[in-house]
């Protein structure tokens, strides 16, 4: 098996087979992988707080509309972007129409991101260093 794919296989497995900010199950070939740091400020975090983007521990199974949704946007921008979508939601006119009639609800994004949930459910042990990265 070569190196690539062990990475891969490594990262798809990292939370249980499923995206790191949505918690949606992925199989192995839908995963995307995302740089949790994004890697276009690159030269920040390494200058900044010597951290390596491409590391494993950055890098993150995430799902293809996450990854897109997200896209080069830092932890803090993507939270932040999540925190204000059922705001933005409840501007769609079809959709108060699919509130009024009881087929869909709204909820605003509770602040944490699948991972973070993850994370807190596992052994202090068990934890890998992800949690160094958000911080």
């Amino acid at each position: 098996m070569s190196k690539a794919k062990a990475l891969r296989e490594r990262v798809h497995q990292k939370y249980g087979g499923c995206c790191a900010y949505c918690g949606t199950a992925i199989e192995y070939k839908q995963m995307q992988v995302d740089h949790y740091l994004p890697q276009c400020k690159e030269k920040f975090y390494s200058r900044r707080f010597k951290k390596d983007v491409h590391a494993e521990s950055n890098l993150m199974p995430a799902c293809r509309r996450c990854n897109h949704y997200k896209r080069a946007r830092t932890p803090k921008q993507f939270r932040e972007l999540m925190t204000s979508l059922h705001e933005r939601l409840q501007e769609i006119y079809i959709l108060k129409v699919a509130v009024d009639f009881g087929i869909a609800t709204i909820k605003p994004f509770d602040g944490k991101f699948y991972f973070e949930k993850w994370e807190e459910k596992q052994p202090a042990a068990e934890i890998k260093d992800t949690a160094a990265i958000a911080s």
